[in-house]
C-alpha cells in the first residue's frame, strides 16, 4: 500500500492531529462510561445492570440490542452475545431496540474510516484505527450502517451479559451463604450442587444490581460457547411472520391525524409559485404546511387519513426554481467526464505509475472506461414516521439507522432541548442506508408542531420516496494497464469520477461542517484490495454535481467491484490468463483472499467443461472487513441470459451465526444482481424519471438462481456480513456475460446490453 507521504500528506496530517487533540481534550470524557439509560425507564420490580441487561423478579430477562433490525438478524446476533455471557438460551429472553442514547454509541463504525486496507496492519494504520475507535466514542454516535454491529458489538456485548453474571453469582452466593466460587449458572438460575441449593436470577437481581460491578470480567472460551458460533432461531421472526405491528408504517395511536409530503421535484429548489387553494378544500384536508429543511423544500398535508393527504398533495400546483445541478442524465455524465480530467487523490500509489507507462508498448496496454448509474434504495416500506408534540415534549415513531440523530436534529427543528424528545425505533422494513437519513422523522416533526398536540403519521408515497432519495452515487472510471511478459499486470493505473458522499450527507446532517481532505469511498473497494502489482495507483476525484447521494448497501464497493474487478478480468482475457489464476497470482501475498478464491472456484468446479450456452463468471472484493468470492453461472435461453446458478465464498474471521451469515451473503448477492441487471436513477429538467418498480424494478423469485455458500474463518480480525454479498455480484454476471457472448459490458444496467429470461 501507498505510504503516508503519498496519501494525501498534508490533509491526513491535519486529520490526524485533530483526532489526537480529541483525544487529549476528551480523554477523561472518553474513559467515563455514559450513563445507563435503561435506570429511568424500569417496569415495577425490574433491575438493570448496565445498559444491555434488565432482570425482572419474575425472571423476565431483557437483552437490549440496540441496532436497527432491518431483516439483517441482527437483534438475534447481538442477543445472543449477551445471553451466551448471562448463561441462558434466546428463548427465554425478550429483545428490544432501547432508547436513544450515547450508551450505544458504535466506535467500530469510524475504526475504518482511514485511507488504509482492511488488512493493513503497519503501526500507522493501528494508530489511526485506535485513534478513530476514540473518536467513535466522543461522538457518540447510535447507528447501524458499515457492517460493523458484530464487530462493535462482540466485546461490549459479551462482557455486558458477564458481569451481570458475575454479579448474580455474587448476591447469590450471599444470599445462600456459600462461596461465589461454589455456584455455577444455567438457564437464569444459580445453582449449588453440592446443596441442591439454588435461586433464580430473578430473586436476586434487585440485591446483584446494587453492587459495583466486577473489576474485571472473565469471557467464555470459544470452545465453551453454546450459542454463539451455531445457527439460532431469528427473535424477530415470529412477529414477522404472524404480521404483528411491529414496523413504523404499523404505528396507530388514538386521535391520530395522517400525512404526506410533496417535496420539491428538483433538489434544493424553492417554490417560485404555488397555488395551495384546491388542496386545502378537498374533504379530509386539516391542514397544509410548508416544509424547509436541510433536505430542501416542500408542503406537508395534515388529513383525517392517509388517502386524503395523498390525494391533496396531488392537487397542489408549484412551479419550482431551476436546480444547481446540470439538468439531464447526459449532462451529468459530462460533469462526470470533466471532473476526470482533474488530478484527484491517489489513495493507493504503489511503485512508479508514470514511469511503467512511459515506455509501454501498445500491444502491452489495456485501457476501458467504466460507468455506474445512481441508484435508489427502493426500500419496501416506503418511508414513513409518526410524531407527536405535546407540552414540549416530542415522541417520534420511526424505523432509523440512527435513533440519537433523530434526537439531535428533530429537537432542533421544532426548538426544544434533546431531553424533551422521546425516539421509539420500530423494525424497519429495509435500511440499506436510506434510514440513516433524516427527511422523513424532520417532516413527521415540523407536521406534528401544527397538530395542536395530536399525532400525526406522515407516510411518503412510493414516487415520492423514489424521487427524494440520497442515492448511490453515479460513477465513471477510467482504467489502464501495462502487461508484461507472462500476462501478469505490472503496472495499473485507475482513477474513478464520482459525486462525495461524505460532502453530501454533511450537506443535509450538518450543514455547518464542511468535508475535509479526499472522500475515499469514491475508491473504496479498489484502492484497498489484495492484489500485489509492482505499480499500482488508484486516484478519486470528487465532481460537482450536488444531487443528493448517501450511503448504499456498500457504498463505494458497490461501484468500484464493478469497476475493478470487471477490469482484472479484461487483463485475464488480454493476457490470456484463467480469471481465477491471474487472482490466486495477484494475491499469493495475502492467504486469506487466497483460500477465498480456490474455496469458491473449488464450489463452482471452476474450469470444468461446461455444456454449449453456459459460462460462468468470477470476481472478488474485499469490503467491511470480509473476503468475497462470487461465481455467476449463465446460460443462454430463447427468452434471453438466465442466471443458473450462484457460488459464494466468505471469510469473515469469525462466524458468530453461520445460518445468517450465508442469507446475508445470499441477500446482498441479490440485491447486487438486482441493480446490475436492470436498475438506474436518471434525470431529465432537474427531475428524477423512475416513480416505482414498474421502472425500477428488483431481480423477481422466477430470477433468482441457486446459491451455494460456504463461510470461512482464517482471518484473524472479524469482517462485516450485511453488505459484503453485494461488489461481487455486478462485476460476476458481467464477467459471465463476457464468457458467454464475447461481449464486454462496461457499464450498468447490464439490461441496456443484454435481455435477461
Amino acid at each position: 500500500m501507498a505510504s503516508i507521504g503519498k496519501i494525501a500528506r498534508r490533509t491526513f496530517l491535519i486529520g490526524a492531529a485533530a483526532v489526537a487533540g480529541g483525544v487529549a481534550v476528551g480523554y477523561y470524557y472518553y474513559r467515563k462510561p455514559f450513563a445507563n439509560p435503561l435506570e429511568a425507564d424500569l417496569g415495577k420490580g425490574e433491575a438493570t445492570f448496565n445498559p444491555y441487561v434488565k432482570i425482572g423478579a419474575d425472571n423476565t430477562i431483557t437483552i437490549v440490542a440496540p441496532r436497527a433490525e432491518m431483516g439483517q438478524g441482527v437483534s438475534t446476533t447481538l442477543a445472543a452475545m449477551v445471553a451466551e455471557e448471562l448463561d441462558v438460551g434466546l428463548d427465554q429472553v425478550k429483545v428490544e431496540h432501547g432508547p436513544a442514547s450515547y450508551a450505544y454509541y458504535n466506535a467500530a463504525i469510524l475504526q475504518e474510516g482511514g485511507p488504509f486496507a482492511f488488512f493493513d496492519e503497519s503501526m500507522t494504520a493501528e494508530a489511526v484505527r485506535s485513534g478513530l475507535g476514540v473518536v467513535g466514542k466522543l461522538l457518540a454516535l447510535q447507528g447501524t450502517g458499515g457492517s460493523s454491529s458484530m464487530r462493535d458489538g462482540f466485546d461490549k456485548m459479551r462482557q455486558a451479559g458477564a458481569a451481570a453474571r458475575q454479579m448474580l453469582i455474587a448476591a447469590a452466593a450471599q444470599k445462600l451463604g456459600v462461596s461465589a466460587g461454589e455456584l455455577e449458572t444455567a438457564s437464569g438460575t444459580v445453582l449449588h450442587k453440592a446443596s441442591g441449593k439454588s435461586v433464580t436470577y430473578g430473586e436476586v437481581a434487585a440485591s446483584a444490581s446494587a453492587m459495583p460491578p466486577p473489576a474485571e470480567v472473565r469471557l467464555k472460551d470459544r470452545v465453551d460457547w453454546k450459542l454463539l458460533g451455531k445457527p439460532q432461531k431469528r427473535v424477530d421472526m415470529l412477529a414477522k411472520v404472524t404480521g404483528a405491528p411491529i414496523f413504523g408504517i404499523d404505528v396507530r395511536l388514538p386521535e391520530m391525524l395522517y400525512g404526506t409530503v410533496k417535496m420539491s421535484p428538483r433538489f434544493w429548489s424553492k417554490p417560485v409559485s404555488a397555488d395551495l387553494s384546491k388542496a386545502e378544500k378537498m374533504p379530509g384536508v386539516v391542514k397544509i404546511v410548508p416544509i424547509e429543511t436541510s433536505y430542501g423544500h416542500g408542503f406537508g398535508v395534515i388529513a383525517e387519513n392517509t388517502w386524503a393527504a395523498f390525494r391533496a398533495a396531488e392537487a397542489i400546483e408549484a412551479k419550482w426554481a431551476d436546480p444547481e445541478y446540470p439538468l439531464d442524465s447526459a449532462a451529468i455524465d459530462a460533469a462526470l467526464k470533466q471532473a476526470l480530467i482533474t488530478k484527484g487523490s491517489a489513495l493507493r500509489n504503489d511503485g512508479d505509475v508514470d514511469t511503467a507507462f512511459a515506455d509501454a508498448p501498445r500491444e502491452k496496454i489495456v485501457e476501458a472506461d467504466y460507468a455506474v448509474p445512481y441508484l435508489a434504495h427502493a426500500t419496501m416500506e416506503p418511508m414513513n414516521a409518526t410524531a407527536r408534540l405535546k407540552d414540549g415534549a416530542l415522541d417520534i415513531w420511526c424505523g432509523n439507522q440512527a435513533p440519537t440523530l433523530v434526537r439531535q436534529l428533530c429537537a432542533n427543528a421544532v426548538g426544544i432541548e434533546q431531553d424533551k424528545v422521546t425516539v421509539h425505533t420500530t423494525f424497519l422494513g429495509g435500511g440499506f442506508g436510506r434510514r440513516v437519513e433524516m427527511d422523513y422523522a424532520l417532516c413527521a416533526a415540523l407536521m406534528a408542531r401544527e397538530a395542536g398536540g395530536r399525532p400525526v403519521k406522515v407516510t411518503w408515497t412510493r414516487e415520492e420516496d423514489m424521487r427524494h432519495d440520497a442515492y448511490r452515487p453515479a460513477a465513471i472510471g477510467r482504467f489502464q494497464a501495462r502487461l508484461g511478459d507472462d500476462g501478469l499486470p505490472v503496472a495499473v493505473d485507475m482513477k474513478v469520477s464520482s459525486p462525495s458522499m461524505i460532502a453530501s450527507t454533511l450537506r443535509r446532517l450538518f450543514p455547518s461542517l464542511s468535508a475535509m481532505g479526499p472522500d475515499k469511498t469514491i475508491v473504496d473497494g479498489a484502492y484497498d484490495q489484495p492484489y500485489t502489482i509492482p505499480n499500482y495507483r488508484v486516484s478519486g476525484v470528487a465532481a460537482p454535481v450536488s444531487i443528493p447521494v448517501g450511503s448504499w448497501r456498500s457504498v463505494g464497493s458497490s461501484i468500484n467491484g464493478f469497476f475493478h474487478e470487471g477490469f482484472m478480468d479484461e487483463i485475464a482475457a488480454v493476457g490470456k490468463t484463467d480469471p481465477v489464476e491471474l487472482r490466486k497470482k495477484l494475491m499469493a501475498a495475502y492467504p486469506s483472499a487466497l483460500k477465498v478464491v480456490e474455496a469458491v472456484a473449488g464450489m463452482a468446479k471452476w474450469g470444468e467443461a461446461l455444456p454449449a450456452g453456459k459460462a460462468k463468471g468470477m470476481a472478488f472484493t474485499l469490503s467491511f472487513g470480509s473476503w468475497v468470492g462470487e461465481i455467476v453461472q449463465v446460460a443462454d435461453t430463447p427468452a434471453g441470459i438466465r442466471i443458473e446458478k450462484v457460488w459464494i465464498a466468505a471469510d469473515v474471521g469469525t462466524a458468530l451465526d453461520p445460518d445468517i451469515i450465508k442469507a446475508q451473503l445470499i441477500s446482498g448477492a441479490i440485491y447486487g444482481l438486482s441493480a446490475a441487471m436492470g436498475q438506474e436513477i436518471t434525470f431529465a429538467d432537474g427531475m428524477v424519471e423512475q416513480s416505482n418498480f414498474h421502472d425500477f424494478d428488483a431481480m423477481r423469485i422466477f430470477q433468482a438462481p441457486v446459491f451455494e455458500v460456504a463461510v470461512l474463518e482464517n482471518f484473524h480480525k472479524m469482517g462485516g456480513v450485511g453488505e459484503v454479498g453485494t461488489p461481487p455480484a455486478a462485476p460476476a454476471l458481467a464477467n459471465a456475460i463476457f464468457a458467454l457472448t464475447g461481449k464486454r459490458i462496461r457499464r450498468l444496467p447490464l439490461s441496456k446490453e443484454v435481455t435477461f429470461a
